[in-house]
């Protein structure tokens, strides 16, 4: 359904009649109002994200020692024999 220039215009004229000029204005004052809350919400919470500390990296790993030789003793003496 497509709406002529003279339909909306028709419709803008009941509208202004119905609520009168100052109701409109006071919607469109608190829809702007309404739209400074979101924005300024929006900023809010970026500041906050920038406020809070950025984890620490994990420190870097250092080289282990060698690990220790947990062969069972009955195994390294059965491999010294067979050397």
């Amino acid at each position: 359904m497509n709406f002529g220039f003279w339909q909306i215009v028709i419709i803008a004229l009941l509208g202004v009649l119905l609520f009168g000029r100052g109701r409109i204005s006071d919607l469109m004052g608190d829809v702007a109002k309404g739209i400074k809350s979101f924005k300024k919400g929006l900023s809010e919470d970026e500041e906050e994200e920038d406020a809070k500390p950025k984890p620490q990296e994990s420190p870097k790993l250092q080289p282990q020692e060698p690990m220790l030789d947990m062969t069972p003793p009955l195994k390294k003496q059965a491999e010294e024999k067979d050397i």
